[in-house]
């Protein structure tokens, strides 16, 4: 049985997503909450599995309830948040603190999709919670970890002729023969916090492109480009379509939209499209690599980070028998071991490695 804490100022949103979830056998609602010092509280005296935790609320509000939970009984805890930009850079932050993933208020709670939009958020508190020894041992150990910004990359491609020396001297992973000309990268559950992870340790001129595909609404794309930007030495952008992919730029596919790669005259440039439509993701991983595939072939590299279900197998597969190279996280540092587990399940993955060591398999291709 799935214990879960409800905290909301809002009673409608208590009443609803208690009535959501408890359809579901396997959850129990152990408690509600009006503000955060009530979490709090009952965080501690109820001991949940999860908790769903609003951001906007009087008296403590879910940043700062988040944080004590995290500092005095550690939890599981998702955040509900409205798609406002506000509410997207609370979000992050929410993430940044410990939080393990969130729920869109008005994609949840106002939509005609309401029975797709509860069967998806079911399956990813049950991925979530029994994960939850791995996810919480993950946070003890951040938790002795010194709390600062990612290190940001040297600079190691000033001179070619320095190029294997800098690397070997700075990465235990040996220098790759293999040549790669844009790398993609595709994330869900857990993707912010895990992009955090990859993308700042890139050294500022990287000598290819990136693009990434992560599940997220508008807004919230747009508030992570602007954060990884803020901590990387690379240029990391959320894309609008029709932009030359340089070396050492970074294109974030926008929330709602797919994001493609499309060769014109030698060089090549991001497309941006609400097409195809029957995607189950927008934006969709497998749109994204099959772009990559079809444009790059064997000089293309797709990197599969945490998330559910098993978006980006169908394109990693495309990718890798043109010759492309496969990257997938590993189990033990994944917030939810789905899309990695379906690419390393289909054996085509040429690398499995903690986040931590994610870029140092980038880099050592170059």
């Amino acid at each position: 049985m799935i214990r879960v804490l409800i905290v909301d100022d809002s009673a409608f949103m208590r009443k609803a997503i208690s009535m959501m979830l408890e359809e579901d056998p396997q959850i129990k609602i152990i408690g509600t909450a009006r503000n955060g010092k009530e979490g709090v509280d009952k965080a501690l005296e109820l001991k949940p599995d999860l908790i769903t935790m609003d951001i906007e609320m009087p008296q403590m509000d879910g940043l700062t309830a988040l944080k004590q939970i995290m500092e005095t009984s550690p939890t599981l805890v998702m955040m509900l948040s409205s798609l406002t930009t506000d509410g997207a850079s609370a979000t992050l932050d929410a993430l940044e603190l410990g939080a393990v993933d969130f729920i869109p208020k008005q994609l949840s709670f106002v939509s005609l999709d309401i029975v797709k939009i509860k069967d998806e958020l079911l399956r990813k508190i049950k991925n979530i919670v029994s994960r939850k020894n791995v996810l919480m041992a993950q946070y003890r150990s951040k938790r002795f970890t010194k709390l600062k910004s990612p290190e940001k990359a040297e600079n190691k491609f000033d001179n070619k002729k320095t190029v294997s020396a800098s690397i070997s001297k700075s990465l235990a992973t040996p220098k790759r023969s293999h040549s790669i000309s844009l790398i993609a990268i595709g994330s869900s559950t857990g993707g912010p916090p895990a992009l955090q992870a990859v993308i700042p340790k890139l050294p500022k001129n990287l000598p290819v492109g990136v693009v990434i595909a992560q599940h997220m609404p508008p807004n919230f794309t747009k508030s992570m480009a602007e954060r990884l930007n803020s901590l990387s030495q690379v240029t990391v952008k959320e894309a609008h379509g029709g932009e030359e992919i340089i070396p050492g730029t970074v294109f974030i596919a926008p929330g709602g939209q797919h994001l493609m790669v499309r060769k014109n005259g030698g060089r090549a440039y991001t497309v941006v499209s609400s097409s195809p439509k029957d995607a189950l993701y927008k934006p969709c991983v497998d749109v994204l690599l099959d772009s990559v595939a079809d444009a790059y072939g064997r000089f293309g590299m797709g990197v599969i980070l945490t998330g559910m279900g098993n978006n980006g197998v169908v394109g990693m597969q495309n990718l890798k028998s043109k010759g492309g190279i496969v990257i997938a996280q590993n189990e033990e540092t994944c917030i939810v071991y789905g899309m990695p587990r379906a690419v390393i399940e289909a054996k085509i993955a040429n690398h499995i490695s903690p986040i931590d060591n994610i870029s140092n398999e980038i880099v050592s291709y170059f």
